[in-house]
């Protein structure tokens, strides 16, 4: 930790922080994650801030999720860092990770219209009224148009992965050559085809559905919009001081 730039430093024990806080009220019976958590904005549980503080939640279901964020966080935000320096790394960080959220929330508005364009007026009402009681109860619907729109509307989006996705893209357009040795299998590969494989493969999971409990379509949103601030910045960096 003493070896690390400040702003990696401090987004890695915010996200901790975070983390072990909303463990320890949900043992007190109080939920972050309706309050923090990024809710459809058509959704009763929708504030504005859940686009900013969704990206230090995680699923409190292990330590998976948050350990290869903050891992991946580490091993490129800090090369990132000491290349732009504090205020150009946090704002890249930010702007990508609410990107993603931006991305994910316009493809399930479509999700949702497709959804709602198939039920009657009734259903829908029915759903919108019962259906967060029922969610929180760890139900839902049998019907599966009713389970998937009550899903949309409560399932709350959490992780800093849009961001780190972003910070992974930044990584693969500033040191395309660099080679990283992946796990599996233990094959070196150079960055810019490890990004390009990823971010296709997140394309695929995201229009095949496959994880759908995955926000594939945040994870491309912060690769999106990181490719366009490096893009900006390449041309315009007198500007951003």
């Amino acid at each position: 930790m003493l070896n690390m730039p400040p702003v990696v430093k401090n987004l890695i024990l915010a996200n901790v922080v975070f983390f072990l806080i909303t463990i320890v009220l949900k043992q007190t019976g109080t939920d972050l994650y309706p309050i923090l958590g990024l809710h459809f904005p058509l959704s009763e549980k929708f504030k504005l801030h859940q686009f900013f503080t969704y990206m230090f939640m995680h699923s409190s279901q292990g330590i998976g999720h948050i350990f290869f964020n903050m891992f991946a966080l580490y091993m490129f935000g800090r090369v990132l860092e000491g290349v732009w320096g504090p205020k150009r790394f946090l704002t890249f960080y930010l702007v990508t990770g609410i990107g993603a959220a931006v991305l994910h929330m316009v493809v399930t508005y479509f999700e949702y219209q497709s959804l709602i364009g198939k039920m009657s007026p009734d259903q829908i009402a029915y759903v919108k009224e019962v259906g967060y009681q029922i969610w929180i109860e760890g139900k839902n619907f049998s019907d599966p148009l009713a389970g998937k729109l009550n899903a949309i509307l409560n399932t709350p989006t959490v992780g800093a992965s849009g961001a780190v996705f972003g910070i992974l893209l930044g990584f693969g357009m500033l040191f395309p050559n660099t080679e990283l040795m992946l796990l599996f299998p233990p094959i070196p590969i150079k960055a810019k085809y490890f990004v390009i494989g990823y971010g296709a493969l997140e394309l695929f999971f995201g229009v095949s559905g496959i994880q759908g409990s995955v926000a594939h379509f945040a994870h491309l949103g912060g690769m999106l919009f990181g490719y366009f601030m490096i893009k900006y910045w390449n041309k315009n960096s007198n500007r951003f001081y």
